[in-house]
């Protein structure tokens, strides 16, 4: 009976859709996209040139949940009651995927989209110093290198940082930001010590928690999924650092700055070049599945494309372009939907 259920699922699932019997009487009329508040202003970008381009269709949804909750919404099932795309500041996990086929949502088409960074910021009244991963590490895991977090200050970090409280504000777990925050400027610190690097074939579950755990002692406060409350606290605390996504960063380079990490400051062409430590990829995950069904689906997805350029729309916005190799090769998927399979993501 439990084998059955997935059958069943994906049985019901193409009945909805069946039912919609095309545009004109799908249940739905708006295109829906859920996930990354990192992606989130780009999505809408995409979506006010969309309605400027097709007015013959209504207006997409988009919702910031986070990278996992968008995940969560997608991999839900299939019909017009589930969201259509899912943006994502990090690659879905094979887990999600597995998800995703349990509930009937056997189609999925990836598109990266562009790049970003996870930048380190302060107030211009700010502190003003370098940090490396290792550092970064050592302010904000739960278990610094396996042993008891005891840094209070800067300056238990490195004497030459200031003698000031660690203070930082930065995503929740739910976050894709928080996930490219562990696993690109973390773990990178924590595996600077060759015991915790050899300990990842031996114990790795011990591993991950010691290398990803962020201190919850009040060092490292989570502002929620909306960046721009972290903004706000940075404007009024030049004390304080925060994490988010670069192009939240060049938004409010009025008021804001940049940390040096490892030796490159969080700009455009660093990322771009993946000197930054912090750089990462944008996705945007769609279900093939509602394509048909869905009036505007496609063209929605062109409008990424034909904007996604370095000197398109969406990097006015602050997205980083891809390389034109990896943006002709995404254009062709948007092109053909062709769909991943669970070894694409392994």
């Amino acid at each position: 009976m439990r084998m059955m259920k997935p059958l069943l699922l994906a049985a019901l699932s193409a009945t909805t859709l069946a039912a919609c019997g095309g545009p004109q009487s799908a249940g739905r009329d708006q295109i829906k996209a859920v996930g990354s508040s990192t992606v989130y202003p780009f999505a809408k970008a995409a979506a006010e040139e969309f309605s400027r381009s097709y007015p013959q269709f209504s207006s997409p949804i988009i919702e910031s949940t986070g990278t996992g909750g968008g995940f969560k919404l997608f991999c839900g099932g299939v019909g017009t009651q589930y969201p259509d795309i899912a943006n994502a500041s990090r690659r879905m996990k094979a887990s999600e995927f597995e998800n995703c086929q349990a509930n009937g949502v056997t189609e999925v088409v990836e598109l990266q989209v562009g790049l970003d960074g996870v930048a380190i910021a302060e107030s211009l009244e700010g502190q003003n110093f370098s940090l490396t991963p290792a550092q970064v590490y050592e302010a904000l895991a739960a278990e610094p290198y396996g042993k008891p977090q005891t840094a209070k200050n800067w300056s238990d970090i490195d004497p030459s940082f200031p003698n000031e409280p660690i203070l930082v504000y930065g995503p929740p777990p739910t976050s894709g930001t928080r996930d490219a925050l562990a696993e690109l400027i973390l773990t990178a610190g924590c595996e600077t010590d060759p015991s915790i690097a050899a300990m990842k074939e031996s114990d790795e579950d011990r591993y991950e928690q010691i290398c990803t755990e962020v201190r919850s002692d009040g060092a490292y406060v989570e502002q929620g999924e909306n960046d721009n409350l972290i903004v706000q606290k940075l404007a009024t605390n030049p004390k304080a650092i925060g994490i988010f996504g670069y192009s939240f960063l060049e938004e409010n380079a009025d008021t804001l700055r940049g940390l040096s990490l490892g030796g490159f400051e969080p700009t455009y062409e660093n990322i771009a070049s993946g000197s930054y430590p912090g750089a990462r990829p944008l996705y945007i995950y769609v279900k093939k599945q509602h394509v048909e069904a869905v009036p505007g689906l496609k063209e929605y997805l062109s409008t990424w494309v034909e904007n996604w350029g370095k000197d398109g729309l969406l990097t006015s916005k602050g997205m980083i372009a891809s390389t034109p190799e990896a943006a002709a090769r995404n254009a062709e998927v948007a092109t053909n939907l062709t769909t991943i399979q669970a070894t694409d993501l392994q």
